[in-house]
């Protein structure tokens, strides 16, 4: 598939996950992979290793970045660091739905005063409910997390592929993100629940991230246009 081919609504709901500790590696992997990808995802691996210089390379690239270090500390903690991360011009940050309330809406207040002060959009609140590498959460604890993200004004949430619907029920017109993706065939590594692309789209998520399904593919050009292919096929 040709990189005119690739739908800007498909690339911009893919977020490649770049969890290397170097950011010379990680600019070498986000130009590889921008063809296919609109959003690139910082961790905390990468964010411990370069910082800032992280955020700025990725979005020098044309990425969006989505800024994922699940922040949970006091309110008033985090929403200092927030009101910093904002002003990186990030399109998305994590917090801990875990956290409660107060400390979500010191998030969510943190990173948009952050990005006013800097002249930027308005970036995305993102409230983590269960880790897709946890399957033994309750069944109500999902639910219990997206209450807590609406009262604090976040965004969305990010969550499980089989939480999508549940979500949805809850909260309907909130962002929906869903780590975990992996394709057919592929290996689910650390991911207790991991579902396909196509499977995502059709639960209605509006932002994939995906990682070592691509990155650590022997032929990670050919593993994106598979991604692609399975969200087109949907």
């Amino acid at each position: 598939m040709a990189d005119n081919e690739i739908p800007d609504e498909v690339r911009n709901r893919l977020a490649l996950a770049i969890d290397v500790d170097d950011v010379v590696a990680a600019v070498r992997l986000g130009k590889a992979m921008r063809p296919w990808f609109g959003v690139a995802k910082v961790g905390l691996e990468l964010f411990s290793a370069a910082g800032p210089d992280a955020v700025g390379a990725m979005i020098d690239l044309g990425y969006e970045v989505f800024l994922d270090l699940k922040l949970h500390d006091i309110p008033n903690t985090v929403h200092r660091s927030a009101r910093v991360l904002g002003a990186l011009g990030v399109s998305y940050l994590t917090f801990h739905a875990h956290g409660g309330v107060d400390m979500l809406k010191g998030g969510v207040e943190g990173l948009q005063r952050g990005a006013e002060d800097a002249g930027l959009p308005a970036p995305n609140s993102l409230a983590i409910t269960v880790l897709t590498s946890d399957d033994t959460a309750p069944d109500h604890i999902v639910p219990a997390r997206v209450a807590i993200a609406l009262e604090a004004g976040c965004s969305g949430v990010v969550c499980a592929v089989s939480d999508l619907r549940e979500v949805h029920h809850y909260a309907p017109r909130m962002l929906r993100v869903t780590p975990g993706i992996r394709l057919q065939g592929g290996k689910h590594h650390d991911q207790a629940r991991a579902a396909g692309p196509g499977d995502a789209i059709a639960g209605g998520a509006d932002l994939l991230v995906v990682g070592r399904a691509v990155t650590e593919a022997n032929e990670p050009e050919g593993a994106a246009e598979q991604l692609v292919a399975e969200i087109l096929g949907a």
